[in-house]
């Protein structure tokens, strides 16, 4: 009888394991199946991730599916009226073709993760210049702007709509990309590098990130956790031909984004576990040219989409990340 209802089980967690997730009208996912803690939703997939994912339907999670206030409308100061509420991402995927038309390359609310699979082929690594991820969210909505992933200083991974949906974080590369902030309060060239006494401290162990009072806690959700960066110090590096001074990430961090981003090589396989490299086989600190950013297919930071960023900042290390993103596939190979 025991081994029977052992069984029974068993079967039951399997079935679980890919149940899809129920859409609204609206694209966004209302309905989860139960969740071990760990998995990330692909077109109402769920795939292990090996790192603490909070969805965007739980507590305490960031919903990127909530209405907006338009952030380029006014209030009228003569009503009174408040701005119109809209949406701060994109039901589905398509690209513009000219004309103002747009074609449709993943449906609002598609289950094809095959669809999706077609199209995406980029992971953007941002820094949110917020220090936490509770911060960002909210300035991310004062913006009117979307995100897929938070990642916050003690590893905790924040998925705040499906992957299916189009987060506006990276401009051109929007269509065809997955996109996280990374807990991090950026890069600054040395004259304004003073910003860093307000986040950081020593004590005999060496520098830690020390949240400021007003934050209360920061939201980040390990009861008690002192981040400490994985490098201590400043890190110097040049990014877009400018030299800036950044601490580095921390530990849990690094972990946790190198398991993110071998489970979206996995489930989104045309990402590709490797970086924009030049003739030397170093990876390059400078944007692409519209040719190099259109052939690439892989893990890329903001700075080489746009020419006026500099995330994830000369501190990321990308080498050390990119040798633990392949390991963490390796080991999940048959």
């Amino acid at each position: 009888m025991r081994i029977a209802l052992l069984l029974a089980l068993f079967a039951f967690l399997a079935a679980c394991r890919n149940v899809p997730i129920v859409p609204s009208a609206s694209g966004a996912s209302t309905t989860f199946t139960p969740k071990t803690g760990d998995e990330i939703v692909v077109c109402g997939e769920r795939f292990h991730v090996g790192a603490p994912v909070v969805l965007w339907t739980q507590f305490p999670g960031y919903d990127g599916y909530h209405l907006v206030p338009d952030p380029k409308a006014k209030p009228d100061p003569k009503s009174g009226e408040a701005p119109p509420m809209v949406l701060a991402y994109e039901p589905g995927r398509s690209r513009k073709i000219g004309d103002g038309m747009l074609e449709v390359l993943v449906a609002p609310g598609s289950r094809d993760r095959a669809s999706l699979a077609a199209v995406v082929d980029q992971f953007v690594l941002h820094y949110d210049v917020c220090g936490v991820s509770r911060t960002c969210h909210k300035v991310l909505r004062d913006r009117g702007l979307s995100v897929h992933f938070l990642l916050d200083v003690d590893g905790t991974i924040y998925q705040t709509m499906d992957l299916a949906d189009t987060a506006w974080h990276a401009t051109k590369s929007n269509p065809r990309s997955v996109g996280v902030e990374i807990a991090n309060m950026g890069a600054y060239e040395k004259k304004d590098a003073s910003v860093f006494a307000e986040w950081y401290a020593r004590d005999a162990a060496g520098t830690y990130l020390h949240l400021p009072d007003r934050l209360k806690g920061g939201g980040v959700r390990t009861e008690g956790f002192v981040g400490r960066p994985a490098r201590d110090g400043l890190v110097l590096g040049t990014i877009q031909k400018t030299r800036y001074h950044q601490y580095d990430y921390t530990p849990e961090q690094y972990a946790s984004l190198a398991k993110l981003a071998a489970a979206l090589c996995t489930a989104l396989p045309r990402i590709q576990p490797d970086a924009p490299r030049d003739a030397r086989g170093d990876v390059v600190s400078h944007v692409l040219s519209d040719a190099e950013w259109e052939r690439f297919h892989g893990i890329l930071g903001h700075y080489h989409v746009q020419a006026n960023k500099q995330d994830p900042g000369p501190a990321f290390d990308w080498e050390s990340f990119l040798r633990r993103v392949r390991e963490e596939l390796a080991a999940a190979a048959p």
